[in-house]
């Protein structure tokens, strides 16, 4: 990765803050909620820019103009929608799990 790489990612992650800080609070604190539970899982796009987050954004943002409250767009159970957004995606979780099962079939052998 380049210095310019990180320059740019830079430049796009303060865009990115800067949408999600131009969203009414409740929203604000709800994309807070499902950053901190995404870094906390782990998907393994997430490393990849700001694909997912931005695309909960863009749904934010569509919600909001719509005049929405952030639990229509999320529905009650945020937890259960961060999960639906990440169900076929690997985590670090599963790579972890990975890595240990196959040490241990290595080791029956």
């Amino acid at each position: 990765m380049s210095i310019r790489d990180l320059i740019e990612g830079k430049r796009e992650w303060r865009a990115h803050v800067a949408r999600v800080k131009a969203l009414p609070k409740d929203y604000q604190f709800v994309y807070k909620e499902i950053q901190r539970y995404l870094f906390k899982v782990g998907p393994v796009e997430l490393t990849d820019g700001t694909g997912l987050l931005s695309g909960i954004v863009d749904l934010f943002e569509e919600g909001a103009a719509l005049g929405k409250g952030v639990l229509e767009v999320t529905g009650r159970d945020v937890a259960a929608f961060c999960d639906d957004l990440i169900k076929d995606s690997k985590t670090y979780a599963d790579i972890y799990q990975e890595s240990v099962g196959g040490d241990r079939d290595r080791k029956s052998n």
